[in-house]
């Protein structure tokens, strides 16, 4: 199957009042969809918004149906765990995030701050309990939304690729053959069949304003190429920790890092939407479009994008 061409419509701004709330009726926008979670930059044994941010996503998650969650990275502050008995994994996910409608599975990625701690125990986790799912530091996964739409994420391992953290002595960047994971990349994209791309990264690939230095020049030289070669259409990310939107080139990027606390300034250009409060993104996938719904820690939608598809 051959990677469609992509056509973008975004709704600009704070024009929550012009859509439905997220909703049932909302994630069925356009046909039956896939719907899913975003959170990044979130545990933090419940301080810091986490729990109210967990109440919202837990009431999100059953009116749209959520089928998964994401992650993208800094899931344990502020130095990662240090092992699968850490008690950051009962405090800061098993009790927080123990609403029915989020015993569905996570997909997870690392960021700087889980690098602190002992990373691999998060791949260790996922082996021994079912819903934390990470196979590997960079890994893929496909989906079948209900009109036999196929999608296929590709979660890649950011912090290893920025030179600056392997001179930092609380971050424990080594031995990672960051060469190996870009020609993973390269190919996996390549070879992928699916109608719909999705990448996920800890960290932005591009900067966001002129005084963004949250994307390293090193990561966003080598896998920026990479989304636009191949059309991948969406990029979620955290690190940054705000809500945020920008398009550019063939790929949006959606910045869900508020999954706790809020400390970035948003920048003034190089996006269409950014809001300094706690909460976490909702899409809702089909054929036609993806729909990106951004939500606050009151439940307030702030903003929704839509990516169109066209064959």
């Amino acid at each position: 199957m051959s990677t469609p061409s992509l056509t973008r419509r975004h709704v600009l701004g704070g024009l929550a009042v012009s859509f439905m709330p997220l909703s049932s009726a909302w994630a069925r926008a356009g046909g039956p969809s896939m719907t899913f979670l975003v959170l990044g930059d979130w545990g933090r044994f419940g301080r810091g918004n986490q729990r109210v941010v967990a109440d919202r996503m837990a009431e999100t998650a059953m009116e749209i149906g959520a089928e998964f969650v994401l992650t993208v990275g800094d899931n344990f502050y502020e130095n990662g765990v240090t092992g699968v008995d850490d008690p950051h994994w009962q405090g800061s996910f098993e009790d927080i995030y123990h609403a029915t409608s989020l015993q569905v599975p996570w997909y997870a990625s690392l960021g700087n701050h889980d690098y602190r701690g002992n990373e691999q125990a998060q791949i260790d986790y996922g082996a021994r309990k079912g819903r934390w799912t990470m196979p590997g530091r960079w890994y893929s996964f496909r989906k079948q939304a209900p009109d036999r739409t196929t999608v296929e994420f590709f979660v890649i391992d950011t912090t290893p690729m920025i030179s600056g953290y392997y001179n930092d002595r609380k971050t424990m960047v080594s031995g990672q053959d960051v060469e190996a994971q870009l020609r993973w990349l390269d190919h996996a994209l390549a070879a992928s069949r699916a109608d719909w791309k999705i990448a996920i990264g800890h960290h932005p690939v591009v900067r966001y304003g002129a005084a963004d230095k949250a994307a390293g020049p090193d990561l966003i030289d080598r896998v920026n190429p990479l989304l636009q070669r191949y059309q991948v259409p969406l990029y979620l990310h955290g690190h940054n920790h705000n809500l945020q939107h920008v398009q550019q080139g063939l790929t949006d990027h959606v910045c869900a890092g508020a999954g706790s606390q809020n400390d970035d300034p948003c920048s003034d250009n190089g996006g269409d939407f950014c809001a300094l409060k706690p909460g976490f993104v909702a899409c809702a996938l089909n054929r036609e479009a993806i729909r990106i719904g951004y939500r606050d820690a009151d439940g307030t939608e702030l903003h929704v994008a839509r990516i169109s598809r066209t064959a």
